[in-house]
């Protein structure tokens, strides 16, 4: 089991643009010019994004990169048992995430936050402490970030839809993530989350930590 904690938590992380490229493109760079995106294939630039969308991609990004590490945690100490169908399919679904939100830090040339390393261990640590706890305790803990997460989705969407100039494409992505994730707390509501031990002031606090990385991701 080391080793293949080793592994998960080791495991490679997104190529994105550095500030020095960031620099470079926006010194340089046209607009018909195409960055490497995570399909291998060239991604397109587009318009640098006005100050929500920048803001929204940026967050989003480190969400979905702290959820699908949350769901490695699960899979390294749960993935044998009875739930390992259960978190795979939903972490296929996060991974899935992922990758469109680093298409589209690369797309839009937003700056990723700068906790994306300290975002990954702890996504790890959570989702693996959790299930050390149980099958419950893990559920209680997709219970917690999906709950945030769905409301951040839903409040993102609101500013979007309030913008001047919507972007369409952004409110799609937001609202097919937010119906999976919800799906998530869905199923973990469906697996006994609020049996866990002590469900209540686990899960305040589990949101509580990402209701902080979110306000931290949306500023650095």
């Amino acid at each position: 089991m080391t080793g293949m904690l080793r592994g998960v938590l080791c495991a490679p992380q997104p190529r994105l643009l550095s500030l020095r490229r960031c620099l470079s493109s926006a010194a340089g760079g046209s607009a018909g010019s195409g960055v490497s995106g995570g399909s291998g294939e060239g991604t397109p630039l587009r318009p640098r994004p006005n100050a929500l969308t920048d803001e929204i991609i940026r967050v989003d990004h480190a969400g979905e990169l702290g959820a699908d590490r949350i769901y490695a945690g699960q899979m390294a100490i749960l993935g044998n048992g009875p739930l390992g169908k259960t978190i795979g399919h939903m972490w296929e679904q996060e991974k899935e995430h992922r990758r469109q939100f680093e298409q589209l830090i690369q797309q839009h040339r937003v700056r990723p936050t700068i906790m994306t390393p300290l975002w990954n261990v702890a996504g790890f640590v959570l989702g693996a402490g959790t299930a050390l706890m149980g099958e419950k305790a893990a559920m209680a803990c997709t219970v917690a970030v999906e709950t945030v997460i769905v409301e951040h989705y839903n409040d993102q969407l609101r500013q979007i839809m309030e913008a001047p100039h919507p972007d369409k494409e952004l409110l799609a992505t937001i609202t097919k993530f937010r119906d999976e994730e919800q799906e998530h707390h869905d199923t973990g509501i469906d697996h006994g989350a609020e049996q866990a031990p002590f469900y209540a002031a686990l899960t305040e606090v589990i949101k509580f930590g990402c209701k902080t990385a979110i306000a931290i991701s949306k500023k650095i």
